[in-house]
C-alpha cells in the first residue's frame, strides 16, 4: 500500500515544474516582503529538490514514504518561517550569515530525517528490550509452574526475576495485548462474526 501511494506520488510529481534559480528569488523576495501565497509556488518548486534529498536516506531504516513526509514537511516549514527569517537577520532559525535558502532547506531536511532516523532506533531499541523481557518471563513461568506443579504468583515471578510485581504486571499485560490483537486479527479474516468460513 505504502509503495502503491509513493508510485502515485511521483507520477504526480512529474507534472510539477522545479522553481529555477531566477523564479525562486522573486518568490523568496515576495515572501520576504510579506506575501504569504508566493510560499504555495516555493514549496510545489522544490518538491522534487527535497526528494532527490530524502531518497539520500532511503534503506537506513525507515520507509521511503516517511523520508518524503519528513522533507515535505522541513520544506513547508522554512517556506512559512522565511519571511520572518529575512526580517531576523542572520541567527534566527538557525540561519547563519550568508546562507541560502536551499542551503537551509537541504539542512533543514538533513535535520527532519536524522531526528526521525534517531527516533525510530529508539523505539526498535525499546520494542526489542521488551520483547526480550515478555520471552524471559515466559521461560521462568514454564520453569517454576514444573517445579511448584502449579501456576508461580506475581510476586513469586517478581522475586524469582528480582523485579517488581508492577512491572512483571506491565510485561503480563503486553503478552495479552498481543494475544488480544492476534485473536482480533484472526476473528477479522475468519468472518465479521468471529466464525469460521463455511466450507464449499
Amino acid at each position: 500500500m505504502h509503495d502503491d501511494f509513493y508510485q502515485m506520488y511521483l507520477e504526480e510529481l512529474e507534472a510539477v515544474a522545479e522553481a529555477g534559480p531566477e523564479e525562486e528569488r522573486i518568490l523568496l523576495e515576495r515572501l520576504a516582503a510579506g506575501e504569504a501565497e508566493a510560499a504555495g509556488r516555493l514549496i510545489e518548486g522544490n518538491l522534487k529538490r527535497v526528494l532527490e534529498y530524502a531518497k539520500a536516506y532511503d534503506g537506513r531504516g525507515l520507509p521511503v514514504n516517511d523520508l518524503v513526509q519528513e522533507a515535505n514537511m522541513a520544506l513547508t516549514a522554512l517556506a512559512a518561517e522565511w519571511g520572518g527569517l529575512q526580517a531576523e537577520g542572520d541567527g534566527a532559525g538557525g540561519k547563519t550569515a550568508g546562507e541560502s535558502f536551499q542551503e537551509i532547506l537541504r539542512r533543514r531536511v538533513r535535520e527532519s530525517i536524522e531526528a526521525a532516523l534517531e527516533e525510530q532506533k529508539r523505539e526498535a531499541e525499546i520494542e526489542e528490550n521488551v520483547t526480550a523481557r515478555v520471552n524471559v518471563l515466559q521461560e521462568v513461568s514454564r520453569v517454576m509452574a514444573a517445579e511448584l506443579g502449579r501456576e508461580a504468583t506475581v510476586d513469586e515471578l517478581a522475586e524469582k526475576m528480582k523485579m517488581t510485581a508492577e512491572e512483571i504486571r506491565d510485561i503480563m499485560k503486553i503478552t495479552l495485548d498481543a494475544v488480544n490483537v492476534e485473536t482480533a486479527a484472526k476473528m477479522n479474516l475468519d468472518g465479521a462474526d468471529g466464525s469460521a468460513p463455511e466450507e464449499e
